[in-house]
């Protein structure tokens, strides 16, 4: 579900913007959107209420976040980055392997950066536990 739609408490807003300043601390002039699905009913009817998606503008391409939340808890975060045309070039999962899959994946040091700042995003939204399955 859209981040933006998900900021119902001033908590959950407080940690969506720790996250967008951790992607631009590692990603300088890296676009920002908190609306990266179209409320249509189509839509609506894929989307998982419980997770929290925003997309970013980097250099490998246009990257889908979601967050992946069991109640107040973050399980996982996914992310898929796709070229100027819709084609997916990578995926990356923090359930299971912390692998980046795909026919383009981004360069070591995008998958570096990507991955410290999951282990971030863990602490911010699970301060006293689960941090996933960190390799």
């Amino acid at each position: 579900m859209n981040a933006a739609d998900q900021a119902t408490s001033l908590e959950t807003a407080n940690k969506i913007a720790a996250l967008v300043n951790l992607m631009k601390r590692e990603f300088p002039g890296v676009k920002v959107n908190l609306r990266p699905w179209i409320n249509d009913p189509e839509t609506l009817e894929w989307m998982d209420p419980e997770s929290i998606d925003m997309g970013f503008n980097l250099p490998p391409g246009h990257t889908l976040l979601q967050l992946r939340l069991q109640g107040q808890r973050l399980i996982g975060v996914d992310a898929s980055c796709f070229g100027p045309f819709g084609d997916e070039r990578w995926k990356f999962s923090t359930i299971g392997s912390w692998r980046f899959l795909g026919s383009s994946p981004p360069a070591p040091e995008f998958q570096d950066k990507l991955k410290r700042i999951c282990r971030e995003v863990f602490a911010i939204f699970n301060p006293a536990g689960l941090n996933g399955d960190r390799p």
